[in-house]
């Protein structure tokens, strides 16, 4: 089985493209916006491959600003039967934000449709599409999405171009990852890497954390992206990925500093004082019902909270471990 894996640089690309190579008979080619990185850090479920990047050159599969007849072409060349899609912008200016995640998926559906129809495309969205939650309630793939900023409606738009391209597609609307490779974009890896910067005696700063998310492995991701790829045809339009239970953006401050070692009062390390993430304040509960995944996938969650915010501590251990 040809794959073809777009955003492969990325902190969900790497996971996935690992995890795709693991796959009995697969040839995975991946491509990004950057040159590859090698795999990602961090204990994995699976011995990742040599990343491997010819034919496609990652220098031009951009899709925020590569022409369609020119991936077309790419994709022709790669005749893959899947495509995944990971390829996304968390950050930036609203120019970023729209060609990465809105253009980006309409010019892939385009070169699709036209040099590989049969192919699948399994397209990794965001929670951020739905917006605020209806009176603490999990959240299905029907509920209405509303995305309160620009990013969730960069994302909503490229969702949309997935879903209405009459192609063998599936978008998975991924909730908060949270595990070993997580940027300094993310809540995640800012922690991560604040406190092992921080002396002993100092305090990290940030906003309120009393919001509620629903947090994610990578790892698992990359696992319902496996079976997105090899299940039997059809598929939903979209499912939910996430751990289906929602808990305090301050049990990540918590899980990390637990995994440094430390013991005390969260509130001796962590100072909620800063400026606060104006999504948080808007979007306050946030939870994922993960129900058909599991039936159209069978697939659940494997990796536990505790896990992926240790593992996410052990993949920026510096060389020298400092004391707690």
């Amino acid at each position: 089985m040809r794959i073809l894996v777009l955003g492969a640089t990325g902190f969900l690309g790497r996971h996935t493209a690992s995890r795709l190579r693991a796959l009995p008979g697969a040839h995975v080619r991946v491509a990004g916006r950057a040159p590859a990185a090698g795999p990602p850090s961090g204990p994995a479920t699976v011995d990742p491959a040599p990343v491997d990047l010819a034919p496609v050159d990652p220098a031009v599969v951009d899709l925020a600003v590569i022409d369609p007849d020119r991936l077309a072409a790419l994709i022709r060349e790669a005749a893959p039967d899947a495509v995944v899609n990971c390829a996304g912008a968390v950050g930036g200016s609203a120019v970023t934000l729209t060609a990465v995640n809105a253009r980006g998926p309409a010019v892939l559906c385009e070169a699709l449709s036209a040099a590989a129809p049969d192919a699948r495309l399994v397209h990794l969205g965001s929670a951020a599409e739905y917006g605020p939650a209806e009176a603490r309630l999990p959240v299905g793939e029907g509920a209405p999405a509303r995305p309160l900023g620009l990013y969730g409606a960069s994302k909503l738009a490229g969702t949309l171009a997935v879903t209405g391209s009459g192609l063998d597609a599936v978008v998975l609307r991924v909730f908060n990852p949270v595990g070993p490779g997580a940027p300094a974009a993310s809540l995640p890896g800012r922690l991560a890497a604040e406190l092992r910067r921080a002396g002993p005696d100092d305090r990290v700063r940030t906003g309120d954390l009393s919001a509620h998310r629903d947090f994610v492995d990578p790892r698992d991701v990359a696992e319902a992206v496996a079976l997105a790829v090899t299940a039997p045809r059809p598929l939903p339009a979209v499912l939910n990925i996430g751990s289906g239970t929602a808990r305090p953006v301050r049990d990540v401050a918590e899980g990390l500093l637990r995994a440094a070692g430390f013991t005390g009062p969260v509130g001796d390390r962590v100072a909620e004082d800063g400026d606060g993430s104006p999504r948080s304040a808007a979007v306050p509960w946030q939870q994922a019902d993960i129900t058909a995944a599991g039936r159209t996938l069978d697939w659940v969650p494997r990796h536990s909270f505790t896990e992926s915010l240790t593992d996410l501590w052990a993949a920026t251990a510096p060389a020298t471990e400092p004391v707690p």
